[in-house]
């Protein structure tokens, strides 16, 4: 496998996106163990249904989901290492979003698609992974029949905010994508949504 610290100035030769699925789990694992469990052991399980319950059984829960099909994620390589991940699902796969009271309360429609979080190795932040991966997890919706997709980025406009906070990534790189606005969520966060058409084969 490559090495998670190739220089940064490698992730200009282009990256390549691929599923979360089994034969991917080993590059994702590794890149999740390199950061001690992200966040704190999280394993990108914070936003399943199961993801209130803490501890070592998280690594396990998240590859039974990846097994079963009901764990999304765009990953992002550098070679043959994983750098960062964009977390994708329906509603009922990722029902533990930020701010769930403020969000309810202004809910019309649940949305066929949410985009949760985001994570990048640190020898690669600020290379661009990110966009990436969002750009992959739209690819992704579409080839899975495309619908509405709704996320919850944070405005960082004016404000410095460190990147590791930024769980859900920020507003403007959604609205580069395409997305619109649709209302606020708490002080700095913001529903954001778009239509994604199904891929034709």
């Amino acid at each position: 496998m490559a090495p998670a610290s190739l220089p940064p100035h490698a992730a200009t030769q282009g990256f390549t996106v691929r599923p979360l699925a089994g034969d991917t789990w080993p590059a994702f694992a590794a890149l999740v163990e390199r950061h001690h469990g992200v966040w704190g052991g999280c394993w990108c399980m914070e936003f399943h249904p199961e993801g209130k319950e803490r501890g070592p059984q998280r690594r396990a829960q998240k590859q039974a989901r990846v097994a079963a099909g009901t764990a999304h994620a765009a990953l992002v390589f550098a070679g043959a290492a994983c750098v960062g991940w964009c977390q994708f699902g329906p509603p009922a796969e990722l029902p533990r979003i930020k701010h769930l009271r403020v969000y309810t309360q202004g809910l019309e429609q649940l949305p066929d698609w949410r985009i949760t979080c985001f994570f990048v190795d640190k020898a690669w932040r600020g290379q661009g992974v990110a966009a990436r991966a969002l750009a992959g997890a739209l690819g992704q919706i579409a080839r899975l029949g495309g619908g509405r997709v709704e996320s919850y980025p944070e405005d960082v406009h004016g404000r410095k905010v460190s990147g590791s906070f930024l769980y859900n990534s920020r507003l403007a790189m959604f609205e580069h994508q395409g997305f619109e606005r649709l209302r606020p969520l708490g002080k700095n966060h913001w529903v954001v949504g778009k239509v994604v058409e199904a891929a034709v084969d």
